[in-house]
């Protein structure tokens, strides 16, 4: 597996990582501990050093299969969480966010518990809070850092000024933001400018469009009682429709690279920038192989343009969260 450095932080890890919140929460059943272990050593053994998860995952219980997979390993990979959110510990409901130092604090405890491990590699600000100033975070994870418990301090979703506020009281390592051929806001709303600028790496959630992207759902799917997807205005079976001509443009690409419309997605991305690495999830082996073997997919300066030109004569249908989440995003 080839490796990348998350900006100027030297974090070196897999250029493809795994996102590991699927095999517990928001796509329907979750795996069995076993079968998410397995898939995790999977992962391992085929050169990915890179996982995603966090606390609100289940919540809580991905943390502790992600710990539990990798114990093994730990000297070999790079472990990133989260925090941010308030958590009914009897109900497992979501109640809002805090960022309370305090509250950072506690969440880092637990999370080192569930993981298993001394230090964090990764600890991202799930999302900003808005009623905790941006400095205190920053500053509570600083000390975090400052006592050996977390090595680098990431954000998801934040607005480029409350990036530069809180890379000014601790470096950043990483950002983690929804980016796709069909999620393309962070090459217009400053983000991926910011990052070159300020030498911070780029973790593209959600890179094959939650599954969109692969080919595998159209508007005639049937998505799986408590799957999040059934909620999004982007998987409507009108916006589904109206955006299967994405799919079509990487179904034709992949026929003549001999590749799928998964691995030209991420190929796609890794082509971006050197900084950036997708953290695709599954639950399945051979969609694991899959996208890992997308780093070995050139796409030339013509198939790019070919890309670049056709995608943007597509307009995307559907906002990638109701309302309510969007107004959480760029804060």
């Amino acid at each position: 597996m080839q490796k990348r450095t998350l900006g100027k932080s030297g974090l070196e890890v897999s250029a493809i990582g795994l996102g590991c919140m699927g095999m517990s929460s928001a796509y329907g059943s979750a795996m069995s501990t076993t079968a998410g272990v397995d898939l995790i050593r999977a992962a391992v053994d085929r050169g990915v050093t890179f996982f995603d998860t966090a606390e609100i995952y289940g919540p809580f219980v991905n943390e502790d299969l992600v710990g539990e997979a990798l114990a093994p390993f730990r000297d070999r990979v790079v472990i990133a969480t989260k925090f941010g959110f308030k958590i009914d510990p009897a109900t497992g409901k979501q109640l809002g966010m805090d960022s309370r130092p305090e509250h950072i604090r506690d969440v880092a405890d637990a999370s080192l518990k569930r993981l298993k491990v001394d230090v964090i590699d990764l600890f991202y600000q799930h999302r900003v809070d808005p009623a905790v100033p941006i400095e205190d975070v920053a500053g509570a994870v600083k000390d975090l850092i400052a006592e050996g418990k977390v090595k680098h301090f990431g954000m998801s979703e934040p607005g480029v000024q409350t990036l530069r506020r809180a890379h000014a009281v601790q470096p950043i390592a990483a950002i983690q933001n929804e980016y796709s051929l069909w999620t393309r806001d962070s090459e217009t709303n400053g983000i991926l400018d910011a990052c070159e600028e300020l030498g911070i790496g780029f973790v593209p959630f959600s890179p094959l469009g939650r599954g969109f992207l692969t080919g595998a759902i159209s508007k005639d799917t049937q998505l799986e009682k408590g799957d999040m997807r059934a909620s999004l205005p982007r998987f409507t079976p009108d916006a589904l429709d109206a955006n299967q001509k994405l799919v079509d443009l990487l179904k034709s690409i992949a026929q003549r690279k001999r590749a799928t419309p998964a691995q030209i997605a991420l190929a796609w991305l890794l082509s971006r920038k050197p900084w950036i690495v997708p953290i695709p999830g599954t639950t399945k082996l051979h969609r694991l192989e899959e996208n890992i073997e997308a780093v070995n997919v050139a796409l030339t300066t013509s198939d790019l343009a070919e890309i670049q030109e056709a995608a943007a004569a597509i307009q995307i249908e559907g906002e990638r969260y109701p309302a309510h989440l969007m107004a959480a995003i760029g804060r």
